[in-house]
């Protein structure tokens, strides 16, 4: 088969569509024919050099894809070939086949037609594990939702409004900001040009976020406690803003907040699998009666991956950037 290869940490052209060895499904696994794979930050991070896969997975970017079912592996219940799938990867979604466990497959929901599901299985258990399993958003309680007008951010905003929280959002430019009012957010903040603390507490009364989606890491760690509202939950699943800052406990104190760090990509099977399950029971049935949809900006062939990396880091798209095997 052919997959997108990094021969050597870099640059978009860095990436390489190449022949490599099929893979083989073990124990669990089903072996999938891709339609399409979502490009992610991690995967950006991955071509520079910055996030190896595990040890023993596959070598490839893509955390995502959605096809068909093409073998079974052994141990395999509850799936059938030709079934249409989307799912989560550890990686090695940027190719032709891959090799899923089944714990982490998710049928395309009705009314998404194969392609575009790949733009779901990332962004849904991310959200859904970070925003309600980790911190238990809340109707009535508010989300600030750091770029928003990402693939997590246009998921978060739906998820939350879905289950009746109020959303703030920070995005570059008016454009972003209206494209995130069209998906449900109440609260827009353009970070170029205003101070997202006095904007959620204007928006609050002074109350806060009751939680706080956050990619940037570092750079924002201080505002974000300070822009918590009480009994606040900051979760941080994102490094773009650097890896070390100085947390004022007393603040947290103070609030009685807490500061959460997670990665999907990393965690055991099982945990990946409950994961997958809740979003199954959870998220599913809204995106099947149309509450919550995937937002996909454009759509790329996947040896063209290179240019997907380009224009994810220009940061010149909302929703996700898809790339369609040939």
């Amino acid at each position: 088969m052919h997959a997108i290869t990094i021969q050597e940490p870099g640059g978009p052209d860095a990436l390489v569509w190449a022949e490599v060895p099929d893979p083989v499904p073990g124990e669990g696994e089903v072996l999938v024919e891709v339609v399409a794979s979502a490009v992610n930050r991690a995967d950006v991070l991955q071509r520079q050099g910055f996030y190896n896969p595990p040890p023993g997975s596959s070598p490839y970017p893509g955390l995502e894809c959605a096809g068909r079912i093409t073998a079974l592996g052994p141990g395999v219940s509850g799936w059938s070939v030709g079934d249409e799938v989307c799912g989560l990867l550890v990686g090695g979604g940027y190719a032709e086949r891959v090799a899923v466990p089944a714990g982490q497959l998710l049928p395309v929901p009705k009314g998404v037609d194969l392609a575009t599901a790949a733009a779901l299985p990332e962004v849904a258990c991310t959200v859904w594990s970070n925003v309600f399993m980790i911190a238990h958003l809340r109707p009535g309680e508010t989300l600030l939702v750091h770029g928003g007008a990402s693939g997590i951010g246009t998921m978060a905003i739906q998820l939350a409004k879905a289950v009746g929280a109020k959303v703030a959002v920070t995005a570059g430019g008016p454009e972003k900001l209206a494209r995130c009012a069209e998906l449900g957010a109440d609260v827009l903040i353009d970070y170029r040009t205003q101070d997202f603390v006095e904007e959620i507490h204007r928006a609050t009364g002074g109350a806060g976020a009751d939680v706080i989606l956050d990619i940037m890491g570092a750079k924002y760690l201080d505002r974000n406690v300070q822009a918590l509202a009480v009994s606040g939950r900051l979760v941080v699943i994102g490094l773009q803003g650097g890896v070390k800052a100085e947390l004022n406990l007393g603040a947290l104190l103070a609030k009685r907040a807490a500061v959460m760090a997670t990665t999907l990509r990393a965690r055991p099977l099982e945990e990946k699998a409950a994961i997958v399950a809740a979003v199954r029971e959870h998220v599913w049935p809204l995106v099947e009666g149309g509450t919550v949809g995937p937002v996909v900006d454009r759509t790329l062939p996947m040896p063209e991956a290179a240019e997907a990396h380009r224009i994810l880091e220009s940061g010149a798209h909302v929703g996700k950037v898809l790339l369609l095997a040939p």
